[in-house]
């Protein structure tokens, strides 16, 4: 116990996590309070790092079906998906999810990071000799998948298609051979070349397996994710998303195959050995997958604003890493002066963004990672930059083109 002791103090001092507690406000959002009384309005500050990028934690229709799926089965499911925690609201989601991306079946998982890790140690594990072929900056989540599937494992340069198929080729032609990658990558922001990685997928017959986490909901037709946008979903053999997200609830998901699919429902330990999503929960992750497949009104809203923001930040010289997608990562490259731009702009102007390190991304490329949403107004996001441009010229951060 000493040993954890001292480096929890050792943590501590180093200042390596911490977490600001606060309580987002149902029908306000972005807006959320650091105090647990809700009639402290000294304590209201704005969100700017969010996840729950369209913000269908507050949509009406969403919160009314966790309302009545609450009334209606409880507050929890009562056990495992094959022990008494099967609810119908389950099975009706998973059928949402494999028509949403055009494949035969899906499975829910409590999270994305269980759906990713307890599909891929089965996908890359259960075939005989499988090769995986998997980006660099891949989530911590498919790194652990793969790494308790025990398959072997080659690492391609991100988003370098050249260097992928360098590696591929030098394979076994019959060796069985699985591509790893996502669509967008959650802390650069930037989109993969998916369409580069299919055509080499086909060439050296490989399997496809592609994270949409940061796309479902916001991006493509329905809200389909990056390959539906491209007109390339038929070429993606299995699809990982998050509900946690774009969808504002909780969990994670594949579709893909149905036989694949009941592989992983039969043989995945995170799916089979764990209490299984709250009915309520589904019921809301429903709800706004058929709403977002309906709807573009949010998807435009979140598009408009991450377009302002890249421009007024490059007005400004502030550098950022991609703007490719609604992920906008502001770089800053030192740890203690990203704390300190974090915390200025909730001290002085009520803002959150959260400082981005290691293990998150690599020491020397600390971010602010920004995710301005759709719910803001555009004179919203203007003053945003303001804000953010009084911290930078504060602590006289460098500007691109200076």
């Amino acid at each position: 116990m000493a040993f954890f002791t001292d480096r929890a103090a050792a943590a501590i001092a180093d200042g390596k996590r911490e977490f600001l507690e606060l309580g987002r406000r149902a029908g306000r959002f972005p807006s959320a309070s650091t105090s647990a009384d809700p009639a402290d309005a000294t304590a209201e500050i704005s969100v700017w790092c969010s996840n729950d990028y369209l913000g269908m934690g507050q949509q009406p229709k969403v919160m009314a079906a966790m309302r009545e799926a609450l009334e209606r089965f409880g507050a929890g499911s009562g056990g495992s998906r094959n022990i008494g925690g099967t609810n119908h609201v389950h099975v009706q989601l998973e059928a949402e999810l494999a028509a949403l991306h055009g494949k035969e079946a899906a499975l829910i998982f409590t999270s994305g990071y269980t759906a990713n890790d307890g599909a891929l140690t089965v996908i890359a594990g259960a075939v005989p000799d499988c090769v995986v072929f998997s980006d660099e900056l891949n989530h911590a989540s498919i790194i652990d998948g793969l790494r308790h599937s025990g398959a072997a494992k080659r690492i391609f340069r991100h988003n370098d298609t050249a260097h992928l198929e360098e590696l591929i080729a030098a394979e076994a032609p019959e060796r069985p051979k699985l591509i790893v990658l996502e669509s967008v990558y959650s802390m650069s922001g930037d989109v993969a070349p998916i369409r580069e990685v299919t055509e080499i997928a086909r060439r050296y017959g490989a399997t496809v397996f592609l994270d949409e986490v940061h796309a479902v909901g916001m991006y493509g037709p329905r809200g389909a994710g990056i390959a539906a946008r491209e007109g390339l979903a038929d070429e993606i053999d299995v699809v990982m998303g998050t509900l946690g997200k774009g969808f504002g609830t909780a969990g994670g998901y594949i579709a893909g195959p149905a036989a694949l699919v009941d592989a992983v429902r039969t043989l995945s330990r995170p799916f089979v050995f764990t209490t299984s999503l709250p009915p309520a929960v589904a019921a809301g992750a429903l709800a706004a997958v058929r709403h977002l497949a309906g709807s573009d009104a949010e998807r435009t809203a979140l598009h408009r604003n991450a377009r302002l923001l890249h421009g007024l930040l490059r007005e400004r010289g502030i550098p950022f890493l991609s703007d490719e997608s609604h992920i906008v990562s502001v770089l800053i490259g030192e740890d203690a002066a990203c704390k300190k731009a974090s915390a200025l702009l909730l001290e002085r102007y009520r803002i959150y963004v959260q400082s981005i390190n290691a293990p998150s991304v690599k020491t020397g490329e600390e971010i602010l990672r920004i995710a301005p949403g759709a719910l803001p107004e555009p004179a919203e996001v203007e003053k945003f930059v303001e804000a953010l441009d009084s911290v930078w010229l504060e602590l006289g951060l460098p500007r691109t083109g200076a």
